[in-house]
């Protein structure tokens, strides 16, 4: 039997650090929503009790590195589960990019090994396993749009964006996302906290009211690094992007477009010192 599994990327259209955690891990809130570029994974069962997993690209681990293998090997352990499985991952998502890629892939495997396996998991089941490969992955288990609060893994669902582009522009670089939160000092902080505004906005449907609620408290420290990003972002600005804004702890950065004629320019304006642009839309 096989099963395919589609594994969209995601934006942050806000990220709040509140506090430093006792555990080693911040308190956040954010409201991340999906956009349609996306990885497709097939998976197909195997007789002997093997993970393999699979992809046209060099560049990701095909071991327990990989996000999706640890979510094949953690269902299995977890559910007895004594068949194997071939996961082949077509990567269009840009990896260590701040679109949450990997947590995608692992969020499809969990899913697409449910049907495979006839497991009969609960949704709720689903996110309480993805929480124990990744911050992200409970919200990528279910997508839409959401406020992610704790360490990501307690979901609300909100109202999705209005329709718009989103132009992503990822430079030639990869970010540590371990070493931008070990570089934030929340007591030295000074940006407001976005989400509620954020949402407000979003439940109006007002998306001149998104465009001004847009924020990521990790930008300044991603920026300071790395000012690739922030000519990027300098770029989009003045190109004429409604909002724009670094999505996770980057380096991808991200603009908000209402009209297609300004999408264009836009786009062109990038790919003249930036390879990886690419235009989608926000997903329902």
């Amino acid at each position: 039997m096989i099963v395919y599994e589609k594994a969209p990327a995601k934006i942050n259209l806000t990220l709040d650090i509140l506090r430093k955690r006792e555990d080693g891990y911040h308190e956040v809130e954010m409201v991340m929503t999906m956009v349609d570029l996306a990885d497709r994974l097939e998976l197909k069962t195997l007789d002997r009790d093997t993970i393999i997993i699979a992809s046209p690209v060099g560049y990701i681990p095909v071991d327990e590195k990989n996000h999706a293998f640890q979510a094949a090997k953690l269902i299995k352990e977890r559910y007895g589960v004594k068949e194997g499985v071939y996961i082949h991952i077509d990567k269009q998502i840009p990896v260590s990019a701040g679109l949450g890629g990997g947590s995608s892939d692992a969020a499809a495997t969990l899913r697409g090994l449910n049907r495979l396996w006839n497991l009969n998991i609960s949704e709720q089941e689903l996110q309480e396993l993805a929480a124990e490969i990744g911050s992200d992955v409970p919200f990528c288990v279910t997508g839409g749009t959401a406020l992610a609060a704790g360490r990501g893994e307690k979901l609300k669902r909100v109202k999705s964006p209005p329709p718009c582009w989103v132009i992503l522009a990822k430079p030639a670089i990869s970010v540590s996302t371990a070493e931008v939160y070990r570089k934030f000092d929340v007591s030295a902080n000074q940006e407001p906290a976005r989400s509620r505004q954020m949402i407000q906005a979003l439940e109006n449907g007002d998306y001149e009211g998104m465009c001004r609620s847009l924020g990521n408290m990790l930008e300044q420290v991603t920026l300071r690094m790395y000012p690739e990003v922030a000519r990027i972002k300098a770029c989009m600005e003045r190109l004429g992007a409604d909002g724009v804004q670094m999505s996770g702890s980057g380096p991808t950065v991200f603009g908000l477009v209402r009209k297609e004629s300004k999408v264009h320019r836009i786009y062109n304006g990038l790919r003249g010192f930036c390879k990886e642009v690419y235009v989608v839309r926000t997903l329902a």
